[in-house]
């Protein structure tokens, strides 16, 4: 997701063995590379608690996932963050974690808890949508695509810059937004949409920076040819954030038609096995605390999964939620993701 990484935050390498005081004394958690928070906030956890808290950066989210299950008999932290809706059926039915219900979920908006087993808890949403240059839309008169049909257009022809769905996490959710959309059987399956975008000079590229700092392209920016990006619905707000010239307000905007974005939800989970089970369950709880759901928009540039948080003024202002996102079964997800990743590259990389 579009989220600056904060250097402050400790990376630690556990070292297996026995459970020492000091050990007792502190929560590992187990995330992805993206992970940022302020320190004032983890700070204000540790001092309310006594506990230390422990970031151990495990890559991305397919890469932790795998390294939890391939630990699960001495884990190698106390609760994982991290994981999405696209690989969560890996991390359940592998049984890395243990249930836990954290009385937080009370404030929680019902939707984005997956069952009523409690094995996670979610903490985060975020949408990946298209992004668009504003300026080139107007300056070309050019309307909106409101579909993913409308992007065959040849009006929309050699605009889009999309990510390897076998590389990169929005590509992968674009991808799945089309197999939402289209379906894998039937006269016209996803297949057959991205062969007629591939006709419609589509540009494929490995990764979201590749796509978004390379090739998307932005008033301003001299890089970049293609005025529309497989990108986040978070990315116009952080675009405004970090602008030389935040006065000049939104340069990008975000299509949240129907079907047009594919929701990833991230959860947190008590590693079955933990050191610190109790603490595991504690942080979790943290996580779902306003404290930490308000600082979500502006680390992670994702949205807090609390209903009672008010988002920071950028965000309220320059970010838009899809009503009807794309959705696909996080169980089909798992079982069908290599197939058709593998059938896309035989279309789009020939």
């Amino acid at each position: 997701m579009f989220r600056p990484i904060i250097s402050a935050l400790l990376v630690v390498i556990i070292v297996a063995g026995a459970v020492s005081a000091q050990e007792a004394e502190r929560v590992v958690v187990l995330t992805h590379d993206s992970f940022a928070m302020t320190e004032e906030v983890l700070a204000a956890f540790e001092e309310h608690t006594g506990l230390r808290v422990e970031i151990l950066r495990s890559g991305d989210a397919g890469q932790m996932v795998n390294q939890a299950i391939l630990s699960k008999n001495n884990p190698l932290g106390d609760v994982l963050y991290g994981v999405d809706n696209t690989f969560l059926s890996r991390a359940l039915e592998a049984e890395i974690f243990a249930p836990y219900e954290s009385p937080e979920l009370q404030y929680v908006n019902a939707d984005f808890i997956p069952d009523d087993t409690y094995r996670v808890t979610p903490v985060d949403f975020g949408d990946v949508c298209l992004n668009y240059d504003i300026a080139y839309f107007e300056e070309n008169d050019l309307s909106l695509p409101g579909s993913l049909s409308d992007l065959l257009l040849p009006k929309y022809g050699g605009l889009l810059v999309a990510e390897n769905p076998a590389t990169s996490s929005p590509g992968l959710a674009f991808l799945l937004a089309t197999v939402a959309e289209y379906g894998v059987e039937g006269d016209f399956t996803y297949l057959d949409y991205w062969q007629e975008l591939y006709d419609n000079d589509i540009l494929v590229v490995d990764g979201w920076t590749d796509a978004y700092y390379g090739e998307f392209k932005v008033a301003g920016r001299d890089t970049g040819s293609r005025p529309m990006v497989v990108s986040y619905a978070s990315s116009p707000p952080a675009e405004v954030l970090y602008s030389e010239n935040p006065d000049v307000g939104a340069i990008t905007g975000a299509i949240v038609d129907d079907n047009m974005c594919f929701r990833q939800i991230e959860y947190a989970g008590v590693l079955a096995g933990a050191a610190n089970e109790g603490a595991a369950r504690q942080f979790v709880d943290f996580m779902l605390s306003p404290a930490f759901q308000e600082e979500l928009p502006l680390n992670m540039f994702v949205f807090p999964v609390r209903d009672d948080i008010m988002l920071p003024e950028v965000f309220a202002k320059h970010a838009l939620i899809p009503e009807n996102p794309a959705h696909v079964d996080p169980a089909e997800i798992e079982a069908k993701r290599d197939e058709w990743i593998q059938a896309w590259m035989e279309v789009m990389l020939r």
